[in-house]
């Protein structure tokens, strides 16, 4: 057995050398970033712009590594050439996802009247939908933005409200938290491109102007000559950031609706310019014999197809007496289904996480009902939630941050703390056909009142005064009548029904004092009056 006893060990000690692992020695990688923040912007900006002469000047100015590959920085072979088309499908998913959004934010809800007051007033002044119609779309393609306030009463008596996309911005943070925000405009004067940088920060607002990365004096040019830095309480600041996504690349800045989707759409543009390449050199082709070809009427000369329509090209001909010359027209085959495959495939990947098909019109079959037009706006709603939340966070702090600016910088006042609601309709709601096929089932079978079908069916559309009135009409016209709750009558003869509890013996005890005069008792039949007293206790009249 002791030779059993020493094979097992050795078998353990086999395995356990087999068992030993070697740490893997560490790796560097280095990638090197092709674009700041900055020049990400920049790029985000042209796809939505939607113009193909920037894009391909774009591409083919910045062709490095992966880049030169890209449909729109590639260069046609001379005599090979082919048209580049932008479909256009980026600007237009902004432009749909803002539509979606803004358009259902309803009026803001105050605390307190004098508040409502003065935003009304600042909102108008700066056409405050306008300015956040344009701040959205920049910060859904752009990444993030931020809000500033400024004063100037040469131009208004209340406080400007301006956006800022983010390339012109820098956040600065500390643990994490905003404690300044730069806001940079360049002024073209004499030649030379001067930048102001707005330094808003907790308390402050200091100007500085730069030439070249440069700091120079600020009265340099005449744009800025008669900014001054402004100091007041330091537990206030003028500016606030606006995001949507934060970026997976730039930290501490937003990210932007597009990332992760540019070569997808630079590919959906090669599907559709090669598509109709294909349609333009597939047209109908006409051969004419020579002797056949139409003259120009003015001088003579043999008219020439061009690349465009390609009508006709030149054949041998046989001018000989009696021969007979023909024109064939060939019509070449293109594979449209192929196209039409690639084509939706491509699609597909531009806007998977992003917005609906059929919200931006392209799937048009007929829904059933409300419930499967929900099921296919899911994506969208997705898309429109995350918006709605970001808006919600953000411009509380806004209408907080131009009233204060009313009480500080112009009238010399105090800061206050502002009580601001930014509500939203619900998107994609029901057919008004369908709510009330839903509500008439749901009130034959029992199961819901008249009151919850009213609400059910206007909701916020109705004030609660015609609410009131229309389950009061309803009711009518059903018959059905609000009555009090009957009374019951609480004395009969002699003996009364104590309602307050007691003694159990408490009726059979000694005399009470019973008073002289009897009240009614509400409900009691004809005239009769109980003999108790108003407390409603039990009475035994003494014989």
């Amino acid at each position: 057995m002791k030779w059993m006893e020493k094979l097992n060990e050795n078998i353990k000690k086999t395995v356990r050398s087999w068992l030993n692992v070697t740490p893997a020695n560490p790796y560097n990688f280095q990638i090197n970033e092709m674009l700041d923040f900055e020049g990400h912007a920049i790029r985000n900006r042209i796809w939505y712009r939607g113009d193909s002469n920037e894009l391909e000047q774009f591409y083919q100015q910045n062709r490095e590594n992966a880049d030169r590959y890209k449909f729109w920085a590639s260069a046609c072979t001379p005599g090979m050439e082919m048209r580049k088309i932008h479909t256009g499908l980026p600007g237009l998913i902004v432009r749909t996802l803002a539509s979606v959004v803004l358009p259902d934010m309803d009026e803001f809800e105050f605390g307190t009247p004098s508040q409502e007051q003065i935003w009304n007033e600042i909102g108008k002044d700066n056409n405050f939908r306008k300015k956040m119609e344009s701040a959205l779309k920049e910060a859904l393609y752009i990444g993030d933005g931020a809000f500033k306030v400024a004063v100037d009463t040469t131009i208004s008596d209340y406080p400007i409200l301006e956006w800022y996309p983010g390339d012109r911005v820098e956040f600065v943070y500390q643990r994490d938290r905003i404690r300044e925000i730069v806001f940079k405009t360049p002024y073209c004067e004499k030649g030379r491109t001067y930048v102001l940088n707005e330094r808003y920060g907790f308390g402050y607002i200091i100007n500085e102007l730069y030439l070249n990365n440069k700091m120079m004096d600020i009265k340099t040019i005449k744009a800025t000559e008669n900014l001054t830095d402004i100091t007041f309480d330091d537990s206030v600041i003028f500016a606030v950031p606006f995001m949507i996504y934060e970026s997976a690349k730039y930290e501490g800045r937003g990210g932007s609706i597009f990332d992760g989707k540019l070569d997808n759409f630079d590919a959906y543009d090669e599907i559709w310019s090669q598509w109709m390449d294909a349609l333009r050199a597939g047209r109908a082709k006409t051969y004419i014999p020579e002797c056949l070809i139409p003259h120009n009427p003015e001088n003579g000369m043999l008219i020439k197809p061009n690349p465009f329509d390609n009508r006709y090209f030149a054949a041998d001909g046989d001018m000989r007496e009696g021969q007979k010359n023909q024109i064939s027209t060939d019509q070449p085959t293109i594979p449209h289904e192929s196209y039409l495959s690639s084509y939706v495939s491509a699609l597909d990947l531009c806007l998977q996480g992003v917005i609906s098909p059929s919200t931006l019109g392209i799937d048009t079959k007929k829904l059933d009902n409300a419930e499967a037009q929900r099921e296919k706006e899911k994506t969208t709603l997705y898309t429109r939630n995350a918006i709605v939340e970001a808006i919600q966070e953000t411009l509380p702090e806004v209408v907080t941050m131009c009233i204060n600016a009313n009480n500080i910088l112009l009238h010399g006042g105090a800061k206050e703390e502002v009580e601001v609601n930014i509500p939203f309709g619900e998107y994609a709601n029901p057919s008004f056909e369908s709510q009330v096929e839903t509500v008439a089932k749901a009130k034959q079978g029992g199961i819901m009142s008249i009151e919850r079908c009213v609400e059910e069916l206007y909701g916020d559309s109705l004030d609660e005064h015609c609410k009131e009135e229309e389950i009061t009409r309803l009711k009518a016209e059903q018959g059905i009548q609000d009555m009090e709750e009957p009374a019951v009558n609480m004395a009969a003869g002699d003996f009364r029904v104590d309602v307050t509890g007691g003694e159990p013996d408490e009726s059979k005890s000694g005399p009470q004092n019973v008073p002289d005069e009897q009240k009614e008792i509400p409900g009691a039949a004809g005239s009769s009056q109980a003999a108790g007293s108003s407390d409603g206790g039990v009475r035994n009249r003494e014989k």
